[in-house]
């Protein structure tokens, strides 16, 4: 480890938030004060988010990680919030624990509706769906200022409905300070346009005029991946996880193919939680089946989109130089995934040396946290 890596910034592009108990029912209107998201016991002791007359949204935070700081490689949620690493939940207690593992700065995901929100379309009541998106985007706001520029929770966006996307984008950046959105990366299966569809271009030239990037966190599709059978737990999560990432494939493509970045060539957008190993294989398969199928009719080829507008975050990956070298170092950034399963904890620094030690400086710069920076137009403490 050279001395340059042991004091360079880290940001951490993909964590996640145990949300607090009273998020929701501490911010509600007496309308929904009964009906929101909250925390109920059930029968065999279980601590569950439930909504409306009782329906399960489920546990109370898909975290992994003990408050004696062990790691339950067994559990993808415990069952209580006592069992939860304070971290997880609270802004003090996550700041010491970003201190611990070197880490400056972290995006930060939510858990209870969907990584990309979009678990809020089980809501049948839109004005009540709405409403868990804002107070959540409230929440986070209080969490960033709280963190002082160093937890940056990314906005919910009522993509449902476009007049209202563009307004709570418009205040989420104007009022609130929230750094970028997060969206599911399918739209159709609750009968909306495609993305690439000019249904939505009024949202995607607001959201370039603002220069903010669009997450696309593996899990936030409309279709879950499909499995041969009931697998025991540790079996099917490993699985359930790869395959997961790999969804991020047909995400990637679409944004490539679909004609959008033709149309806005300022966006951004971010593959949280997908690895970037396989990254230069979907590329070479779309350079190849650009030419061989003839495609004219796009401003630019496959691997000039994606330099130019997409960026992938890794964290379990040890060795980066192939990545690097067939992508380039700019389009790369580092994650934790605290406090998940699979998250790196408790080897972050161990695993974040490994992956980058091999690479010039100005290369670990651009990964550890020059590029997200620039993505997530953030200062960097310490920098200046």
């Amino acid at each position: 480890m050279t001395d340059d890596l042991a004091q360079m910034p880290v940001i951490d592009v993909d964590t996640h938030w145990t949300e607090p108990p009273d998020l929701w029912t501490s911010r509600a209107p007496a309308k929904f004060r009964d009906r929101t998201l909250r925390v109920q016991r059930n029968d065999d002791g279980v601590e569950q988010w439930v909504i409306e007359d009782g329906d399960v949204m489920g546990q109370v935070g898909y975290c992994s990680i003990r408050p004696d700081g062990s790691k339950s490689q067994a559990q993808i949620a415990f069952d209580t919030f006592d069992e939860v690493h304070p971290g997880a939940i609270d802004v003090v207690p996550r700041l010491d624990y970003m201190d611990e593992n070197g880490l400056t700065i972290q995006i930060v995901y939510p858990n209870i509706l969907g990584f990309a929100g979009h678990l809020v379309m089980g809501i049948k009541d839109e004005e009540h769906r709405a409403f868990c998106s804002t107070a959540y985007n409230d929440a986070g706001a209080e969490m960033q200022k709280e963190s002082g520029g160093r937890l940056f929770p990314q906005a919910m966006i009522p993509f449902w409905d476009l007049p209202a996307s563009i307004k709570e984008l418009e205040r989420s950046q104007d009022q609130l300070g929230l750094t970028g959105i997060i969206l599911p990366d399918s739209t159709d299966i609750w009968g909306l346009p495609p993305l690439g569809d000019v249904h939505w271009d009024p949202l995607w030239d607001a959201i370039q005029a603002r220069n903010i990037p669009i997450n696309f966190h593996i899990g936030g599709g409309a279709a879950p991946p499909l499995l041969w059978g009931p697998y025991p737990p540790g079996r099917m999560f490993a699985a359930y996880s790869t395959m997961l990432q790999m969804a991020n494939l047909v995400c990637i493509t679409n944004v490539i193919f679909s004609g959008l970045l033709d149309r806005f060539p300022r966006l951004k957008f971010v593959s949280v939680e997908s690895g970037v190993g396989w990254l230069p294989h979907l590329l070479e398969s779309l350079e190849y089946q650009f030419d061989e199928n003839g495609v004219t009719d796009l401003a630019l080829r496959p691997s000039e989109y994606f330099r130019r507008n997409i960026y992938g975050s890794y964290w379990f990956e040890q060795d980066l130089s192939n990545a690097v070298e067939r992508l380039g170092e700019d389009n790369i950034m580092f994650e934790t995934d605290f406090p998940h399963a699979t998250c790196l904890y408790p080897s972050v620094k161990e695993s974040l040396h490994a992956s980058v030690k091999s690479l010039e400086p100005s290369a670990q710069r651009k990964i550890l946290y020059e590029t997200a920076a620039k993505v997530y137009q953030l200062e960097v403490p310490g920098l200046g």
